[in-house]
């Protein structure tokens, strides 16, 4: 049985409200992650869903040298503890080296781990000894079991107070492709952690365009729908009112203007599946 955990003033998972945890890929400027957040938390709250904020401080993971990064620690920290206190939403990035996570655990409330770095066993217990929510990204090298025993690393380090959330971005598939298995989803609930799905960096084409990340945003919402009546607790979706010029991950962010229309039919999808599964367990 999943069990729920707290973020912020809500709870994600068991009977909880659909989570959306979304925003911008990176930190280009204050601007664009203030007046992004201030959309979704409407849009969410007209829809009676939990909200929040992901926006990148810098990002490692980069096809090219030449890519742009992120703000950097000092300056993406100062512009996410202001979205969190000025708009009063909880706020989640990632962190890529142990010599980041206590200061960004003095800002956030949420503690991403990059895919990549799953299996990296004192990097994980380290994130997850902070005292905050982690959402542990599945490698997408990984098979959906495998992640058991990345939760059962980080739960050592955070003790049975520990609240660990477990993220789906989908499967390496040959290259510059990946796929997602709808299958994953229920395994990763067998964790008991709640499972939330990426639909924006599970349509990517990693360093499908040379020297960048191509991806395939058009199927975002059709791959999100899936995943909500599979019978995921959150979603991941990074989204930037004009993608074709963002500075990070332009091909697969969902435009912010059709985020709308996928909050409701999640919604529905959500309530269903929470029903089919409460049928199930009777």
């Amino acid at each position: 049985m999943t069990h729920s955990v707290t973020i912020g003033d809500f709870r994600i998972g068991g009977e909880e409200p659909l989570c959306l945890i979304a925003g911008p890929c990176v930190i280009e400027s204050r601007e664009l992650v203030l007046s992004t957040a201030e959309r979704l938390k409407a849009l969410c709250s007209e829809h009676g869903v939990h909200f929040v904020l992901k926006s990148s401080f810098a990002k490692e993971n980069r096809t090219s040298v030449d890519a742009y990064t992120g703000p950097g620690l000092e300056e993406g920290l100062r512009v996410l503890e202001e979205a969190r206190r000025e708009l009063g939403v909880p706020v989640l990035t990632d962190v890529h080296q142990e010599d980041q996570i206590a200061a960004v655990a003095e800002v956030v409330d949420v503690l991403q781990t990059p895919a990549f770095l799953c299996r990296q066993t004192r990097f994980i217990q380290a994130v997850a000894s902070a005292g905050r929510v982690v959402n542990i990204k599945k490698g997408q090298f990984l098979a959906p079991r495998d992640m058991a025993k990345v939760v059962e690393k980080a739960r050592a380090a955070s003790g049975p107070e520990g609240r660990i959330l477990v993220c789906e971005r989908g499967a390496t598939f040959g290259y510059n492709n990946l796929v997602s298995d709808m299958r994953s989803l229920a395994i990763l609930a067998g964790t008991g952690c709640p499972v939330v799905y990426d639909g924006t960096h599970s349509i990517q084409l990693p360093g499908g365009e040379g020297n960048r990340s191509g991806g395939n945003r058009e199927f975002v919402p059709l791959l999100s729908r899936a995943a909500l009546a599979a019978g995921v607790d959150g979603l991941f979706i990074e989204t930037h009112p004009e993608p074709d010029k963002a500075l990070c991950d332009a091909a697969s962010m969902l435009p912010l203007d059709q985020v709308p229309f996928l909050l409701q039919d999640c919604v529905r999808l959500h309530a269903v599946s929470r029903e089919a599964r409460a049928r199930t367990r009777s």
